[in-house]
């Protein structure tokens, strides 16, 4: 059955115009009236009030930009990672972030903080930044429409490294756990650490990875250094297999 973010309250038994980007996706599949979806809002623009999981709806009207359906029952499912991990990364140029992205959504991230640093390939900034996050949060809407997700992960404005870190309060006792990836000797495996149950919060760089200066700054703010192992991989494919490793 066709999925799709529905950034609106959903109740058992209301008529609901569909927003117009969900419209738009059931009228490319030529769905017609009678046809059923299913609806999840849990995620940017979630109210608060709806109950998470996700609804079975039907097709009431399909109009030349409307698109009406029927809220049907109500499924209390969750298809969600055992841990809330917050990715931070140093955005890889091209179409890499796109798929970092993606590929973050469909594991289970809880959200994304794009980052410019020294070695930053991708500079972005006022409207062609704002632009760039939106289309990246249609990214992973759509991953999690397809994978099957209910909580849509938040992409975060565009950030310098140090506006971030300035932010960062790893003193709060209900702050994440903060782990950075580095390649410095001494640092810990990732792999097998006990990080019990508590969410946490990873600090990747781009290509290159960070500078020494940055890696220190960010040890600073109370970040943990960890390594994925003796291989050097692609700044992205770093990211995901950190994430795999802690979802």
């Amino acid at each position: 059955m066709p999925r799709f973010f529905c950034p609106a309250p959903l109740h058992t038994g209301d008529l609901l115009d569909l927003p117009s980007g969900a419209a738009r996706h059931v009228q490319v599949l030529r769905l017609q009236p009678g046809d059923s979806i299913t609806l999840f809002n849990h995620g940017p623009g979630w109210d608060g009030a709806s109950p998470g999981g996700e609804f079975e709806a039907r097709v009431t009207l399909m109009g030349r930009s409307q698109v009406q359906v029927e809220i049907g029952s109500h499924q209390a499912v969750e298809r969600e990672a055992r841990r809330a991990v917050h990715l931070a990364v140093g955005m890889p140029a091209n179409e890499r972030m796109d798929w970092l992205v993606e590929k973050a959504a469909e594991l289970g991230v809880a959200s994304i903080q794009p980052l410019m640093t020294e070695r930053s390939v991708l500079r972005l900034a006022a409207e062609r930044a704002t632009k760039k996050v939106e289309h990246w949060q249609s990214v992973a809407i759509a991953a999690c429409e397809q994978c099957g997700g209910n909580r849509v992960p938040l992409v975060h404005g565009v950030k310098t490294l140090a506006q971030w870190l300035a932010a960062h309060n790893a003193t709060d006792t209900d702050a994440p756990r903060a782990l950075l990836l580095s390649l410095r000797e001494g640092t810990q495996l990732l792999q097998g650490m006990d990080l019990g149950t508590s969410s946490a919060l990873f600090l990747s760089g781009p290509e290159g990875g960070l500078s020494v200066a940055e890696e220190s700054a960010a040890v600073a703010a109370g970040f943990a250094p960890v390594t994925l192992g003796a291989r050097v991989l692609r700044s992205e494919t770093a990211a995901i297999t950190a994430l795999a490793l802690l979802a």
